[in-house]
């Protein structure tokens, strides 16, 4: 819903302008509107705390893995 992306910040106010526009209203009336829709909302319900599985699996990392060199694990996961 909201926009992240710098290129499209920039762009909203044309946006706007040209909605407004072909809605037959003011950007100050677009503007009004769109602030209430967005305080009418009711926000978001924050979800309890998710308690992640421990694994029992035992092991540890196949030999000659070296987990600081993706290179190594490159080459393991490309392997048939």
């Amino acid at each position: 819903m909201y926009e992240n992306n710098h290129k499209d910040r920039r762009r909203s106010p044309r946006r706007a302008k040209k909605r407004a526009g072909e809605e037959g209203r003011t950007l100050t009336s677009l503007i009004e509107d769109a602030l209430a829709l967005v305080v009418a909302k009711p926000k978001a319900s924050r979800r309890g705390r998710v308690e992640l599985p421990v694994s029992k699996a035992s092991g540890g990392v196949l030999p000659g893995i070296d987990l600081n060199r993706s290179s190594d694990l490159e080459q393991v996961m490309s392997d048939p």
